[in-house]
């Protein structure tokens, strides 16, 4: 028989935790663009090369996250997120001191397997604690996280990079987010001693990989992320080599995009919540919402492309950032909706993995097409496409939006 528990009174700090996570998980896992005009340099990397070096990230965040969901359906899901986190903040500070492309690359790897935690933990805590009227804003908030990580690593990384050059900004990057771990262990205490964290009846793990459901939101997923990581590892590099910006405007420019995308996601977050607690189907709200980012995405990345001047490149940009808010508040949602509590974390972690496949190929694609065309339109251009497949993958693939796990 179950034993009730009083519920703590922490979840508001608890979700807010969540969301200082994920902003320190994109300062550092974006730290690379930002010293990718300098460091590619001093490092002599090519293009391929720095794409490889931005790639190796993805070689174990994508496919461990199989098994760091199934951990988090099973254990204390806020003791492995302080274990990810401490990881790889020693690998970011540690790239401060890397010397060529092999110690980037195994710097990289571990990165990623600290990082790997994120997603499914904290789709795992927000899944069981949240209720679903809320689930638009907890997300929202992830989300907003995901955007003004970048936002804040540009724009302290770029005046990092321009007085002390590109190794301090992983140095004080690393050390900054170690600092995460005194107030997480405290607010999370209750979550621990009060049976939150116990262990479940684990899922059948077979059973979810039959799920159609399942496959289609990651092949969406990665449709997403191929955008948005090719803004995050390449458009530094692209405002400064092929544009003329300065690393001042060019911080400037990269900080404002993310900070639109983190405003979008927040205000998607709370109107998507308002239609469904006003009777909107969830469901088709989410949809609708992923179908408009990704037209909207794709659209913003060609206009980007054939900007005739900077200040039209800034607009295109600006407007690719609120796309890219809209789904990244609704794209973790989705996938705890098809799996519920139980399965969260499992489910996430998969669809994360499947979904990151895109910085694997992706980075390297883009370096290659660089390499062989002396131009970033291609690169533009294919990304535009995956962004366009997305938005038809939601329109006419994606099965009905709910629970498709049985209990």
């Amino acid at each position: 028989m179950a034993t009730s528990v009083r519920r703590p009174k922490t979840g508001a700090m608890l979700v807010g935790m969540l969301a200082a996570m994920v902003l320190l998980n994109y300062v550092d896992r974006g730290a690379i663009g930002i010293a990718a005009p300098l460091m590619k340099q001093e490092l002599a990397l090519s293009a391929t090369q720095f794409g490889l070096a931005v790639s190796a990230f993805f070689w174990i965040y994508a496919p461990v996250q199989f098994i760091v969901g199934w951990l988090c359906d099973r254990f204390c899901v806020y003791r492995l997120l302080a274990f990810g986190l401490a990881l790889w903040a020693v690998s970011t500070t540690l790239t401060a001191f890397a010397g060529g492309l092999a110690g980037l690359i195994m710097l990289r790897v571990l990165l990623g397997l600290g990082e790997s935690v994120a997603f499914p933990g904290s789709s795992k805590i927000i899944a069981r604690e949240v209720a679903n009227e809320h689930r638009g804003t907890a997300n929202a908030l992830i989300a907003a996280a995901l955007a003004f990580g970048p936002a804040f690593g540009t724009l302290a990384g770029g005046m990092i990079l321009g007085l002390y050059g590109w190794r301090a900004v992983f140095l004080i990057f690393g050390l900054l987010t170690f600092l995460w771990l005194l107030p997480w262990w405290r607010i999370s205490r209750p979550y621990r001693q009060n049976g939150a964290a116990a262990r479940q009846t684990p899922y059948p793990i077979a059973r979810i990989f039959r799920t159609p459901a399942l496959w289609l939101s990651s092949a969406a997923h990665f449709c997403s992320n191929y955008a948005f990581y090719f803004l995050l590892a390449w458009l530094p590099l692209y405002l400064v080599k092929s544009r003329g910006f300065s690393i001042g405007d060019m911080t400037l420019l990269a900080t404002a995009t993310y900070a639109g995308q983190g405003v979008s996601a927040l205000v998607a977050g709370r109107l998507s919540d308002g239609w469904v607690r006003r009777g909107r189907d969830e469901g088709q709200v989410r949809r609708w919402l992923m179908i408009v980012s990704q037209a909207m995405t794709a659209l913003c990345i060609v206009g980007a492309a054939l900007a005739p001047s900077n200040g039209a490149l800034a607009a295109w940009l600006l407007l690719s950032g609120i796309g890219g808010g809209i789904a990244a508040t609704n794209i973790f949602a989705i996938g705890q909706m098809f799996a519920g509590p139980r399965a969260a974390g499992s489910w996430i972690g998969m669809q994360n993995a499947l979904g990151n496949i895109s910085g694997i190929v992706g980075p390297v694609i883009t370096g290659v097409i660089i390499d062989s065309t002396g131009s970033y339109f291609a690169a533009f251009a294919l990304t535009a496409g995956v962004a366009a497949l997305g938005a038809l993958i939601w329109l006419f693939a994606i099965p009905p939006i709910r629970s498709v796990l049985a209990d």
